[in-house]
């Protein structure tokens, strides 16, 4: 079952009672479930998740329910915590989980995953998003004077970020001497840069690592697809390349300068974290 209602409350009630009224079909419990996974909103400015089942409500205010049972139900591997300097943290985002919720819910998404692990008692602040399907490094801030000095560097480019990547076929002498991708996305420029290419000629893939010069949405993905050598396992970009092990794009490093300590900060991703199979 999939529904979406915006309502208005007209007399003083609880958001469990109201939801129950407006929606017989759903039960007390499937209802409690969806607010506890964000899925009930205050529609207030900005909008805020009402995850409280006896949170009273007075006439005037409104509520939006965006409830997808396939969506409540799913599940996914968890977060987990790779390196934490009280400002700010580093954490290994599995595939299937968002970088941040949408107004279906946030039970699968890394922000929501992090509230819970600090018991609430640190702000997060998302500075940069990995697609669903992807997995890897994701970097956090805990504070608003530790994001504003993370984002000034992600816009001058001091932050590197390295991908590994799988895409499908043999890339040509010819790509591989360029090592670099240069189009435009959404109608801005934008380049990726690539290097340490091998094929694996046993499953018809090469493995390469991948830095962008730009950020533009699914860049990556996008990049190889149109240069007929998608992703392998990417349910969007290309075609004949899906894969049961999933999306073989992976953060695998974060190299930066530390706005607390000043010193060079190089992380990787654990080698028993990475699923890409074929090696160098």
């Amino acid at each position: 079952m999939k529904l979406v209602r915006n309502l208005t409350v007209e007399q003083p009630i609880t958001a469990i009672e109201l939801l129950a009224k407006v929606l017989p079909e759903l039960s007390k419990s499937r209802l409690k479930d969806a607010m506890a996974k964000g899925a009930v909103l205050l529609n207030t400015k900005p909008k805020k998740r009402l995850r409280r089942a006896q949170t009273a409500l007075l006439p005037g205010q409104k509520l939006e329910i965006h409830y997808d049972d396939d969506l409540l139900q799913r599940q996914c591997d968890k977060a987990v915590l790779l390196h934490d300097m009280q400002g700010y943290s580093v954490w290994f985002k599995p595939a299937g989980m968002l970088s941040q919720g949408n107004e279906w819910g946030d039970h699968l998404a890394l922000l929501r995953a992090v509230e819970l692990h600090f018991g609430h008692k640190r702000p997060v602040f998302l500075l940069h998003r990995l697609d669903r399907e992807a997995s890897g490094l994701v970097l956090l801030a805990h504070s608003k004077k530790m994001a504003a000095a993370f984002s000034k560097m992600i816009a001058n480019h001091a932050i590197d970020k390295e991908y590994l990547v799988a895409v499908k076929g043999e890339l040509s002498r010819e790509l591989q001497q360029t090592a670099k991708i240069v189009s435009s996305l959404d109608g801005k420029a934008c380049e990726t840069q690539f290097y340490n290419v091998h094929y694996a000629a046993d499953l018809n893939q090469s493995k390469l690592q991948v830095k962008l010069i730009s950020g533009r949405k699914h860049q990556i993905r996008r990049h190889f697809a149109a240069i007929q050598h998608p992703v392998i396992g990417d349910p969007m970009y290309g075609d004949n390349n899906k894969d049961s092990k999933g999306l073989a794009l992976q953060a695998v490093g974060l190299s930066f300068n530390c706005p607390q300590t000043q010193q060079r900060q190089n992380i990787s991703l654990p080698a028993h974290l990475q699923h890409i199979s074929v090696s160098f």
